[in-house]
């Protein structure tokens, strides 16, 4: 019996470590998917393109009719695909693990949304464009999740009670948007539904600017504040005894969910359901919840990349990416509902 129980840490070590072990491949996996997607956005487009050609440009090499379809046009919108694909996956996981719910999506409750309400108000009233379409989507969504915050807590902050005020504040947003788009002349009525439709158009190197250094700061600060994740789903009184200030870091953690989901927005419009599909993925895909964060982050990547490549290339008329990604998350939301409908 003593032999048994001195064996007992020993297995739960090696278990451990297998664990970890399983995640990093996965995670190296994952990673490696985002390279090749990465690549095949800068080899492919109207113009097939070697990718020693491809390489050559990216090293500063002058290659005549490569170097500029690649680092004008390509580069950056596959930068803006990884950076915002990553930022909708980190952001939505981060919401769906803090508050328990898979549908706690900002799709769903409502930030993206107020980001696009603010920012097509922006383009139809006021003729904005550029950093102003982007800095009223990241006001519009910082003000929409304070609203459903306040309109939520009551005693502390209810994971279900927090989905059901944002799907009622997304559908009033909903409502704006249509008044908006109504009242606007034609051609700034035709600028708002494009960006509404989400695309990497705009992702040039103008707009790339001030969102990519912000994006990569968002997404390192809760990469590292993710880590405090598992010790929060113990729950407040658990994490307290572990020496964690849960309300603390569940602020943190859901300020910069929102603030990856508004500066997102700002680039690429409301890509549908990345932020909502990124999270189930990842979760069904390891076994810690201590790798979830960057997991989720790599799989809205990875869906961003390879919404972006097929829209482009597998049908007769270009699509914008999040046209592909909403054809995707529409049957996948739906087969949740019916899957929890069927376990109650």
């Amino acid at each position: 019996m003593i032999g048994v129980a001195t064996d007992a840490p020993a297995r739960l070590r090696t278990a451990r470590r297998r664990l970890i072990l399983r995640d990093g491949v996965t995670l190296g996996l994952l990673g490696a998917v985002v390279v090749v997607l990465f690549a095949v956005g800068l080899v492919f487009g109207s113009k097939t393109i070697a990718l020693p050609d491809v390489l050559r440009a990216l090293s500063g090499e002058t290659v005549p009719g490569v170097s500029f379809a690649v680092v004008e046009l390509r580069l950056p919108r596959a930068i803006g695909a990884l950076l915002a694909g990553a930022a909708f996956g980190l952001g939505g996981a981060l919401f769906q693990t803090l508050l328990r719910n898979v549908l706690a999506s900002p799709d769903v409750i409502g930030i993206s949304a107020g980001s696009s309400a603010a920012a097509i108000t922006a383009i139809a009233f006021f003729g904005a464009s550029g950093l102003v379409v982007s800095a009223s989507a990241i006001g519009g969504g910082l003000l929409t999740a304070l609203l459903i915050w306040v309109l939520a807590y009551r005693r502390g902050l209810s994971g279900l009670r927090f989905v059901l005020v944002g799907i009622a504040v997304a559908a009033a947003l909903q409502a704006v948007i249509s008044y908006v788009l109504t009242r606007a002349d034609v051609k700034a009525a035709e600028q708002a539904t494009v960006w509404m439709a989400g695309s990497l158009s705009r992702s040039l190197w103008d707009q790339l600017g001030p969102t990519a250094p912000a994006l990569l700061l968002l997404i390192a600060v809760a990469l590292l504040a993710g880590t405090r994740l598992p010790v929060l789903r113990l729950g407040d009184d658990s994490a307290t005894a572990l020496g964690d200030r849960p309300q603390r870091s569940r602020v943190l953690l859901i300020l910069c969910a929102v603030l990856l989901i508004a500066v997102a927005t700002s680039l690429t419009g409301p890509i549908s359901f990345v932020a909502f599909l990124a999270g189930p993925i990842a979760m069904r895909l390891l076994r810690r919840d201590a790798a979830l964060p960057l997991a989720s982050a790599l799989v809205g990547a990875i869906i961003v990349l390879a919404g972006d490549a097929v829209g482009q290339h597998l049908f007769p008329i270009t699509l914008p990416v999040g046209v592909v990604t909403g054809a995707i998350g529409a049957p996948f939301l739906l087969w949740l509902l019916m899957r929890g409908r069927t376990r109650a």
